[in-house]
């Protein structure tokens, strides 16, 4: 269940981003980053305090994720390209307001 809920929410999160900015990758550019926002356990203004130490807290606790997270994280990611292509085939269909 949750590998479709996330599918569908980044899904509209993409779509919804792709058609306010008109930058059809942006959002699967940006995923990475949301990915270590949800795993990490540090609060975001440390990420401004203590740059270097926050990221390396983060990808230490990215590498300690199970498979079933992984999963989870990457049907997101999945759900961010299924909208890129969605948004070009509108785009190339005629549709000017995507």
């Amino acid at each position: 269940m949750s590998v479709l809920l996330y599918l569908v929410i980044f899904f509209g999160l993409a779509f919804i981003l792709n058609m306010l900015l008109r930058r059809t990758w942006l959002m699967a550019c940006i995923y990475p980053f949301i990915v270590l926002a949800i795993v990490d356990d540090i609060s975001t203004g440390s990420y401004f305090t203590d740059f270097i130490g926050s990221f390396s807290i983060a990808f230490t606790n990215l590498m300690e994720i199970t498979p079933i997270d992984i999963i989870i994280l990457s049907s997101g990611f999945i759900g961010t390209i299924i909208s890129g292509i969605v948004i070009k085939f509108l785009r190339k269909s005629g549709y000017q307001m995507f």
